[in-house]
């Protein structure tokens, strides 16, 4: 009787090359699926910021909720820091505020699964802050100014910019801050209207400048 046939080493090769291929393309997927579900998580987050944002506003006479400080204290000892966006949000929807988050100033906290958290971005702590989601500084007043305008007064709430992912820790910022690769080489925005929207880096980041773009009509800055 003739002898089982073995393997060659040419034929193992093969066969060894097949499998690692099958085995990348399961990860790519894998890896796909992953960021995509990542992503969704992290619009919801923004689209609670944005209900929060209309049902404060809906509560206060049309007005929206002050900026606060880009850094604030980790301590909160003014108005400015009790009345700030990333205090009056959270309570406006039953959540505890930025102040009660102990991830905000040590950098081996698990960061949990919550609206303030964007599964996506990999920036933790400075000691003092962090905030995956940042708010734009133009609206109410510029920076600190913190003057609270209507919403009823913004003409154009669908394209106005009210927060975004954050590629820093401030709190509050302008276009330089928004994260120009975080989601399938993105970012994704909150506007005035509550709605979320996802857009290419390269619809609001000038890559060769290394700063931010204000001259996208579907991303206005100000008011």
């Amino acid at each position: 009787m003739p002898r089982d046939r073995a393997f060659t080493l040419i034929e193992l090769l093969v066969a060894m090359a097949i499998i690692a291929i099958l085995a990348a393309l399961l990860l790519s997927v894998i890896g796909r699926a992953k960021a995509s579900a990542q992503g969704l998580t992290c619009r919801n987050n923004l689209r609670q910021w944005g209900q929060a944002t209309q049902l404060y506003a809906a509560d206060h006479g049309d007005h929206l909720p002050q900026e606060g400080r880009s850094n604030p204290p980790l301590i909160p000892h003014v108005a400015m820091d009790t009345n700030s966006w990333y205090v009056i949000l959270p309570q406006t929807i039953g959540l505890p505020s930025y102040y009660d988050m102990p991830w905000r100033s040590n950098l081996h906290a698990n960061l949990g699964h919550s609206i303030w958290i964007c599964p996506s971005n990999r920036r933790r702590s400075n000691g003092n802050n962090l905030f995956h989601y940042c708010l734009n500084e133009h609206v109410n007043g510029t920076g600190g100014s913190n003057s609270s305008i209507r919403l009823v007064s913004v003409p154009h709430p669908t394209v106005v910019v009210w927060l975004f992912d954050n590629g820093g820790l401030a709190a509050v910022a302008q276009w330089n801050n928004v994260h120009s690769n975080l989601h399938s080489h993105g970012a994704q925005f909150t506007f005035l209207d509550g709605h979320v929207a996802w857009f290419k880096n390269t619809e609001y980041w000038n890559f060769r400048t290394n700063k931010g773009l204000t001259n996208n009509p579907k991303l206005v800055w100000f008011p």
